[in-house]
């Protein structure tokens, strides 16, 4: 009983404070402007399949792909396990999932074989971070915090195997000496219970509720304080997925009420709902946060900063400041910088500073080639062109300001109505002394 109300007040704790980050987090989505709307969910439901949970982008870089969707669907096996200790230690019961038969010997037979193949692909990445000094893990945008921030993450994940493999070897050893029934079946485990021989049976049933309870703390533990790390996207990087856009990575989205305006000026006779004469003008384009689309947020908060984006963006290669993944940071930050005073004050809330400009500069912008390479490489499904170019739109449209060789591309449209500075009557020139044959 002891046991029991010592658990429930660790999950209530664990819980509460889970909820109030979520509901902060939640609270600044409601400043952010609404985007394409949700259809087609057999499309969305495949597309989670084939990217979140088959992992299909990861494995363009195969060797680390492969580890890192071990690790992914490692976690989506072990979870059942979690769940099964939170129930057993609500309700004081011991393996209440056992009544599931062959189902949960197979869960916990993965489980187990799991645990060690986590283990062993987070040393890896552990040994990689650490020592081998990879490109694509460095960049003006990754900070020391940054680095530290991976480290304490992947540490706790190797924790949690650790105390998983510990407590099923206890578990095991205890069942056999004391002659009961082992619910489960755990090759790995089995294979390691010579570990523990020289320990008592008391002293076996010790290590057990020690790695029961380290286990079951590192998981409450990690649960909150992946909220304010990178590692937010094992919570993310599904549902993001999932609410991804369904449209061919070239396609930029349009304004909306600038295409009504040009279609009213195109056909007068068109229809078109007018806005409430009390409606807030709306800017063009992004300059802060509360500018952004809810899904440009969401993708900030599931990005997993690996860096796949701008390791293959043209422009960060030739040497550009660009880099795709400090946008979806410098989003993150900047939110997270005036998200709580926009909570207080509203929209009103200003503290003289932009996500233009102070986060993220104009060359940064322009670099852009809009080329979506970013986008297609990214493992789930972020869109960074769609965001960049909105971050230009404020430029060019309310501050009427672009570099001099696309100021020219715009007064050459007004003027001659193409991009080149000949007039229209000149246009076919180049083909006056030209001999045609006729076929």
């Amino acid at each position: 009983m002891a046991k029991q109300l010592i658990f429930i007040f660790t999950l209530l704790v664990a819980v509460g404070v889970f909820a109030f980050t979520i509901s902060r987090i939640i609270s600044y989505f409601r400043f952010t402007r609404a985007c394409f709307p949700i259809r087609n969910f057999g499309k969305r439901f495949r597309v989670m399949l084939n990217v979140a949970f088959g992992q299909t982008r990861i494995f363009r870089r195969p060797a680390t792909g492969f580890l890192h969707a071990l690790v992914f669907w490692g976690f989506c096996v072990i979870l059942i396990g979690s769940i099964e200790m939170i129930i057993d230690g609500l309700f004081g019961t011991d393996k209440i999932l056992k009544s599931l038969g062959v189902v949960y010997d197979i869960i916990m037979a993965s489980g187990d074989i799991f645990a060690l193949l986590v283990a062993i692909s987070i040393i890896i990445f552990l040994i990689r971070r650490i020592f081998l000094h990879i490109k694509r893990f460095e960049g003006i945008e990754m900070k020391a915090i940054s680095h530290v921030d991976a480290n304490i993450a992947l540490t706790l994940i190797l924790l949690l195997m650790l105390s998983l493999t510990g407590m099923n070897i206890a578990y095991i050893d205890c069942q056999h000496r004391s002659g009961e029934e082992i619910a489960g079946i755990y090759p790995i485990s089995t294979w390691l219970t010579a570990l523990f021989s020289g320990i008592s049976e008391e002293g076996l049933h010790t290590w057990f509720e020690v790695f029961w309870w380290v286990h079951i703390v590192l998981i409450f533990i990690f649960a909150n304080i992946l909220p304010y790390s990178k590692h937010f996207h094992v919570f993310m990087s599904v549902p993001n997925v999932f609410l991804s856009r369904l449209e061919p990575l070239g396609k930029l989205p349009t304004m909306d009420h600038v295409t009504r305006e040009v279609k009213l000026m195109l056909d007068p006779t068109t229809a078109y709902a007018a806005p409430a004469e009390d409606a807030p003008v709306e800017r063009f384009g992004v300059k802060d946060v509360e500018d952004i689309s809810w899904k440009n947020y969401f993708d900030a908060l599931a990005c997993t900063e690996c860096g796949r984006c701008t390791a293959v963006c043209p422009a960060n290669l030739t040497g550009k400041k660009l880099s795709p993944r400090k946008i979806m940071m410098d989003v993150r930050a900047r939110m997270k910088e005036k998200g709580p005073g926009m909570v207080r004050q509203g929209h009103e809330f200003a503290d003289q500073k932009s996500l233009l400009r102070d986060y993220i500069s104009m060359e940064e912008l322009w670099a852009c080639t809009t080329c979506n390479a970013c986008a297609r490489e990214c493992p789930i499904n972020i869109n960074h062109p769609t965001l960049i170019v909105d971050l230009r739109r404020y430029l060019v449209m309310e501050e009427a300001y672009a570099p001099g060789e696309i100021k020219s591309v715009f007064s050459n449209i007004e003027n001659n109505g193409a991009p080149w500075q000949y007039s229209p009557e000149d246009r076919l020139q180049w083909a006056k002394n030209l001999e045609m044959n006729r076929i």
